[in-house]
Order: structure tokens, then sequence, then C-alpha cells
């Protein structure tokens, strides 16, 4: 599940008239960082919500040719994290599945992101897995962190600082959805449902994160990629 039906709001003024899964980063759209990542972990079906500026999202889309491409359609309401997985649900299958945001790009350092999720998935004792990554590795993020790590258990650390960030990159058990509301909610409703049950794990990130979620943060972005080498630029590039 790809999470692409944001408004953008602080991405203004370039999401005025371009949706921001569209801005590129080093030539390249947000979404499509994020949908090379899955295509070269062989994920073979994506289902990507839209709702601002849907008709240009679905016209990019339909121009890949991996992973096939399943429109969740948020065009009438804006359902927020929670509320697109609860809608998109008929189309997700019954296993659990790598669940994304646009507007972060991981860069890997070791391990590909998404096979570190997959190798540490244990499908007896988890209902929820995040990908986290330690603070001083971020870039574009004004935040305080989210979690404290207590061994892979996360500790949320509400209104305090934390030294670890949600990467936006997770895996999740379609049950987690069983009983949630109506309308929109946040995935962070499902994260407590999971940790109430003991079921939600997380491992941490290698490499450098980047948050693109204003012009500040795309700046810093391109920055990056800018000091890279052509064959470290081609690396990066093609791990995603």
């Amino acid at each position: 599940m790809v999470l692409a039906a944001g408004l953008g709001l602080r991405m203004r003024p370039l999401t005025d008239h371009l949706p921001k899964p569209l801005i590129k980063v080093a030539g390249k759209p947000l979404i499509d960082w994020t949908l090379d990542r899955f295509a070269a972990a062989d994920v073979r079906r994506a289902v990507v919500n839209v709702h601002y500026r849907a008709d240009e999202m679905e016209a990019h889309l339909a121009k890949r040719l991996a992973p096939e491409i399943l429109i969740s359609d948020e065009r009438g309401a804006l359902l927020e994290t929670g509320g697109g997985l609860k809608k998109a649900r008929p189309l997700l299958g019954a296993a659990p599945f790598y669940c994304a945001n646009t507007d972060a790009i991981l860069v890997d350092d070791g391990e590909e992101a998404a096979a570190r999720l997959a190798d540490a998935w244990r499908d007896e004792a988890m209902d929820a897995l995040l990908l986290l990554v330690p603070i001083e590795r971020t870039a574009g993020y004004d935040g305080a962190g989210d979690f404290d790590l207590d061994g892979d258990r996360p500790v949320w650390r509400r209104g305090a600082s934390a030294p670890f960030v949600f990467t936006g990159l997770q895996i999740i058990r379609p049950s987690l959805l069983d009983g949630a509301p109506d309308g929109a909610f946040s995935t962070r409703l499902l994260w407590e449902k999971a940790m109430a049950a003991g079921r939600l794990r997380a491992v941490v990130h290698d490499g450098p994160w980047m948050h693109v979620g204003d012009p500040a943060g795309l700046a810093l972005a391109e920055a990056f990629f800018d000091k890279m080498g052509d064959v470290e630029k081609r690396k990066a590039r093609l791990s995603v």
C-alpha cells in the first residue's frame, strides 16, 4: 500500500498545481522512489490511494510497468492514513502487506529496507512492524522523535523527545483493521491496538532518511544527491 492521497499543504506553492507525490527529487517523482523500491523487492502489486489531483496521479501511475498498480479512489473524502487503509482493504488481501508514505526517501547503507522488514517479520508474534531511523540520520525533519526502543519493542514517547523516528515504511497485518472506525483516522490507532496486544515491533534503518514534506526538506534532499558521485547516485536510485 502506498499512501498518496494527501493535500501536500506544507509543500505549497509547489503543490498548488501538482500533487506532492509527483514532485521530483534528483529527477524522479517521490512516488516512484517508493514504487521502485517495492519493484526491486519483487512486490508484484501495489495499491495506491488518490484524492488531491487524482486524475494526474492516475495518469502518471498508468505509465508504470511494475509493480501492477491498483487505485483506491478517495476522491469523495480524504480519509487520513488509517482510513485510507480501511477503504483499500478489499484490494489488499488477507496477508501482511508493506505500507509506505511518499514524502520520504530512504537510502540504504547495508541491508535494503524492505528486505530488512521482511527478514524481521515473525508472523506468530507481530501485527505491525515499523522501520525506524535514529533522529541524527534524518534530514528535513523538525520533530522531536517518535519512539524509544525496548529491545525490538517500540515505546511511544508522546509529547517528549525520542531517539527514533518512524520512516513511513512498515508491514501491517490486515486484521488490525477489524473494528476500525469509519471515516478518517490515523494508523496510530492501529499501532496502539497492536501495542496493547504486545504485537508491535520495530527494526532500525542503517542509512540516511530524508523527509520531503516542505520546500526546505526538498532542498535538503536535492543537496544530498547533488553531493553524491555519479556511481553512488546510480546505486541509490536503483536501490529504491
